[in-house]
């Protein structure tokens, strides 16, 4: 029978005057889905808890996938063992990314694995719906209601009208403390900028032609005022066999202001531009006919964090204090991009391991609120050795443990022996 397009009926429609906001009730509320959010999202889901994960970007993935960073940092330590450091969701993921050649490990001083965004950001979206974690997306945190140190309702704008939150436990991912922030909860901001990065993937490259790295680093600064390039290092992540690369080799500031946010993404963009010019003609072997097959969303490493019951600091990163409520360990050097010409980066021994207490993830104020990721509390240059992905990832499972030992109950009281016992494999061993 033919289709019987006078069947569809157009129905005019006008928003409510009193336009009710779509509520949800949850266990466990989870603001910010990286790879600390959905960590904690996909852990406590799996203890059993009923689960609301929301991000402000319209997919899911955060930076790791949405930015283009090319390669999980600090899930290893350093040569020549490169022991596994953080467990977690990475066993099965890493086991599944292989199985499609999506992934590619990668030795220098320590270990890193060089992805493919769309094929990890697959893999969330389908662990996600295979849990049931319900997902709200593209919704940015308006409102907190806060009574006592009790977070009891989180409320999000989205283009589809209002959404309101009530949980008894809630995990800050947001990388920026957004939801700690309009709690209004102490927060740190750096007394500088810490520069963040637009990062680009490159397509038609001939890799057999790739520069070695102290060869690009000595051109772009050589070359950086000629090309206008603000950065004058650079990183290039090729992945094997695909003759594309990620490219790592712009600073762009991260504010917090809506329109100087904005601003500074374009920018960004244009100087990945300058990136890719001066790609083609001072690299031709490998770069002559780069095309830029994506942009990624702008990368922000530190632009305000949680102030915490414990700042941790750069001494006790690099004495390798280990502390009671450790949940979290790396052992990823000091990576401060405080400079927009260059960077810090102080790389440790061996053996060297650094740890994440529970205390810099808890706010003194806040009975029910953990926060994980890069909104972590360290100052400036601790927190530069633990926002990567893999302690952010321990962070988030940490914060699903700990929530679920204490739900309704106050987060500073957890039990540790039992919390020490369910994150074990991430301290240990």
């Amino acid at each position: 029978m033919p289709h019987a397009l006078s069947d569809l009926v157009v129905h005019t429609v006008s928003k409510p005057v009193d336009d009710p906001a779509e509520r949800l009730d949850a266990d466990i509320l989870v603001v910010g889905a990286g790879i600390a959010g959905l960590s904690a999202a996909i852990q406590a889901r799996r203890l059993g808890r009923d689960v609301v994960l929301v991000d402000a970007l319209p997919v899911l993935g955060g930076q790791c996938v949405n930015s283009m960073i090319g390669l999980f940092c600090g899930i290893y330590g350093n040569a020549p063992d490169y022991r596994q450091l953080t467990y977690g969701i990475f066993g099965e993921l890493f086991e599944a990314m292989e199985k499609t050649n999506d992934i590619h490990y990668r030795r220098t001083h320590t270990q890193t694995v060089v992805y493919d965004e769309v094929a990890l950001g697959r893999w969330f979206e389908n662990i996600v719906q295979e849990l049931g974690i319900r997902v709200v997306l593209g919704a940015s945190v308006s409102g907190v209601g806060i009574e006592g140190g009790v977070i009891e309702r989180v409320d999000f704008a989205t283009r589809f009208g209002p959404v309101s939150v009530t949980a008894r436990g809630v995990v800050d991912a947001t990388g920026d403390a957004a939801l700690a922030w309009e709690a209004g909860l102490p927060c740190q901001v750096p007394d500088r900028t810490v520069w963040g990065s637009q990062q680009i993937r490159l397509e038609g490259l001939d890799e057999s032609g790739n520069p070695e790295p102290a060869e690009l680093v000595a051109r772009v600064d050589e070359k950086a005022a000629e090309y206008g390039l603000v950065r004058r290092d650079g990183l290039a992540f090729f992945f094997p066999g695909r003759n594309t690369a990620v490219m790592n080799m712009t600073h762009v500031e991260a504010p917090l202001g809506a329109v100087e946010a904005a601003d500074a993404q374009l920018r960004g963009r244009a100087q990945a531009d300058r990136v890719v010019k001066f790609l083609r003609r001072e690299f031709p072997a490998a770069f002559k006919n780069a095309k830029v097959q994506a942009y990624g969303f702008p990368g922000r490493r530190q632009a305000r964090w949680l102030a915490a019951a414990h700042q941790l600091t750069l001494d006790e990163v690099r004495e390798e204090t280990r502390f009671d409520d450790a949940v979290a360990r790396t052992a990823w050097p000091v990576e401060l991009h405080d400079r927009v010409e260059g960077y810090v980066w102080e790389t440790f021994g061996p053996d060297h391991v650094h740890y994440v207490p529970l205390r810099s993830m808890l706010s003194p104020q806040a009975r029910n609120l953990v926060a994980a990721g890069r909104c972590v509390d360290g100052d400036a240059a601790a927190l530069s050795s633990v926002r990567v992905m893999g302690p952010c990832s321990a962070m988030g499972l940490a914060a699903a443990h700990a929530l679920d030992l204490t739900l309704g109950e106050d987060i500073h009281q957890v039990d540790l022996t039992a919390l020490r016992d369910r994150v074990r494999e991430n301290v240990e061993g």
